[in-house]
C-alpha cells in the first residue's frame, strides 16, 4: 500500500465533505448548530480550492470541508490533491463522494510527492482511508510509478548518467525477475546500434542500450522504448542557456516507460514486456558527431546529421529498429523529443501520433478517463519530403522550420515496419508550476493513460 493510504477502519478517519456551489446549502444545514455557527462565523464559501478545519467536540479536528466545481463547470479532477498541503497531520477519509473519487484518492497520494534526495525535511504524515470501492494496491502502484518517474527526471545529471540509468533500469528488472542486458560503449559499434554510439560517444561516461524482457513468451508482444538522454547540451549545435538549463528532464521518455513498466509488471498484465532504454549523454568534446555528418543506422537507413540537436530520434531509430526486428503487436516510445510539441499544445499536454485508428481511439478515451493529458496529432506523410537529403536516405531535422513534432514522428516512422501498431508520444516530463497532485519539477506523462489501455486489454 502506497504510504499515502491506510485501510479502511485501521485508524480513527476525520471526515472530509465535499461542497460546490449547488451542494453547499443543504450539507450546510445538515451540520450540527455548533458547527454551522462556526462555518457562518468563519464566512466560508463553497469556491474550488477553499478549505475549512471544523473543530471537534473535544480538542480535536471534527471535520474539513473542501470546495469543488460545479457539476456542471469545468472540473479538475486532481483538486483534491491539494488537501495534502492544506491539512494538518492525521488521517482523513471522504465523508461524501468527490467527482471521481478514484481519482481524487490517486490525486491524494500523488500530492503528497516529495523530491528529498538532497535536502532533509520532516515529511507532514497525511494520510487518507481508501475509499469504499477503490482498487487500493491498483492506485498503489500507479503512484509508485509516478514517484520512480518523478525520482529519476529530479535527479541531477551529475547523480544519473547513463550507467546510474541502467542501475535504477537493474533495479527494477530485478525487483520483478525481468532478464536484462546491456550493450555498453564500443559493443555499440560491435552489435549494430551506430546512432546511439554516435550521439554518446563524446561523453565521459559511456553511451549504451539497456534491454529488459518480462512475462511470458507466447503472450503478445508489446515493447516500450524511452529516450534516454541524461543530459543534453545540444551538442555542437549547442543549446543556449535558457535551453540548456532543466535538460536534466531529457531522460524522461525513459522515466516514462519505467513507470509504465512498473505498473504493467506488478500487476502481472498478461503480455510478453519489452523495454528498450538507449542511454547516452549528448556532450561536446572533440569526439563528438558533427553537422553534416552521415551515419548507417541499424535499420541500413543513412541519416545525414542536420542538427546534433537533433538526437533524440537519432537513438531513438536503433532502438526502435530492433524492437521491429520482434514483429511485436504494439510498440510505443515516449520522449522528451521537439520544442515544437510544447509551442503547439504548452507542457501539460502531450501529442501523440500513430496510424492505429483503434489504438488512437483507445488512448484519448483513456487519457480522459485517467486524467492524463494527451492529444493525437497527425503523421502527415505530405510532410516527409522535408526530410529529404540530397547525399543520404534521410536528414535527422526538416527544412524550414515548419511542423516539428510531426516531422519526427515522420522521421521515427521511417524505422517502424513489422510491428502491427506504433505509437510515438512527444511529453514534456516537467511541471514548470506546481498544480493539484503536481508538483513542479519532474513529471511522469501519458503513462497512467497508456497503462489503463494495456490494462483492458491484457488484465
Amino acid at each position: 500500500m502506497h504510504p499515502a493510504f491506510v485501510a479502511p477502519g485501521s485508524a480513527p478517519a476525520v471526515p472530509i465533505w465535499f461542497v460546490s456551489g449547488a451542494t453547499w446549502p443543504a450539507l450546510r444545514v445538515a451540520l450540527e448548530p455548533a458547527a454551522r455557527a462556526f462555518v457562518d462565523a468563519a464566512a466560508f464559501e463553497a469556491k474550488p480550492g477553499r478549505h475549512l478545519l471544523l473543530p471537534g467536540k473535544a480538542d480535536g479536528l471534527g471535520g474539513v470541508l473542501f470546495g469543488l466545481e460545479a457539476d456542471d463547470g469545468g472540473k479538475n479532477l486532481f483538486l483534491p490533491g491539494r488537501l495534502v498541503e492544506l491539512l494538518p497531520a492525521g488521517t482523513y477519509r471522504f465523508a461524501n463522494a468527490p467527482h471521481d473519487a478514484r481519482l481524487a484518492a490517486l490525486a491524494f497520494a500523488l500530492g503528497s510527492y516529495s523530491f528529498a534526495r538532497y535536502r532533509s525535511a520532516e515529511a507532514k504524515q497525511v494520510r487518507l482511508e481508501i475509499p469504499d470501492g477503490i482498487d487500493g494496491p491498483d492506485i498503489s502502484r500507479v503512484a509508485e510509478g509516478v514517484s520512480l518517474a518523478r525520482d529519476l527526471i529530479n535527479t541531477p545529471a551529475n547523480d544519473l548518467g547513463p550507467a546510474e540509468l541502467e542501475e535504477a533500469v537493474r533495479a527494477l528488472a530485478a525487483r520483478h525477475g525481468a532478464s536484462l542486458r546491456a550493450v555498453v560503449g564500443n559493443d555499440l559499434i560491435k552489435q549494430n546500434f551506430p546512432l546511439i554510439h554516435a550521439v554518446g560517444r563524446a561523453a565521459d561516461r559511456a553511451p549504451r542500450l539497456v534491454d529488459f524482457s518480462w512475462g511470458d513468451p507466447a503472450h503478445p508482444k508489446v515493447t516500450l522504448v524511452g529516450k534516454g538522454v541524461t543530459f543534453d547540451t545540444g551538442g555542437l549545435d549547442i543549446k543556449p542557456e535558457s535551453g540548456m538549463r532543466i535538460m536534466k528532464k531529457d531522460m524522461g521518455g525513459a522515466a516514462c516507460v519505467l513507470a509504465l513498466a512498473h505498473m504493467i509488471m506488478d500487476r502481472a498484465l498478461k503480455l510478453r514486456l519489452r523495454v528498450l532504454i538507449p542511454a547516452v549523454e549528448n556532450a561536446i568534446s572533440g569526439g563528438a558527431f558533427r553537422p553534416l555528418d552521415i551515419y548507417r543506422s541499424r535499420k541500413g537507413l543513412t541519416v545525414e546529421i542536420g542538427n546534433t540537436d537533433a538526437e533524440g530520434r537519432l537513438i531513438l531509430a536503433d532502438a526502435l529498429a530492433l524492437a521491429d526486428e520482434e514483429k511485436p503487436e504494439l510498440i510505443v516510445d515516449m520522449a522528451t523529443l521537439t520544442g515544437a510539441a510544447r509551442v503547439a499544445l504548452g507542457p501539460d499536454l502531450p501529442p501523440f501520433y500513430t496510424e492505429d485508428e483503434t489504438l488512437a481511439a483507445e488512448l484519448a478515451r483513456c487519457s480522459v478517463g485517467e486524467n492524463d493529458p494527451l492529444w493525437r496529432l497527425p503523421l502527415w506523410r505530405p510532410y516527409s519530403s522535408m526530410l529529404d537529403s540530397k547525399v543520404a536516405d534521410l536528414n535527422n531535422v526538416a527544412t524550414g522550420g515548419f511542423a516539428g513534432s510531426i516531422t519526427a514522428a515522420l522521421f521515427l516512422r521511417r524505422f517502424v515496419e513489422a510491428a502491427k501498431s506504433w505509437l510515438h508520444i512527444d511529453l514534456y516530463a516537467w511541471t514548470p508550476a506546481a498544480k493539484p497532485a503536481r508538483p513542479e519539477g519532474g513529471e511522469c506523462q501519458a503513462a497512467r493513460a497508456l497503462y489503463a489501455l494495456l490494462a483492458a486489454r491484457y488484465a
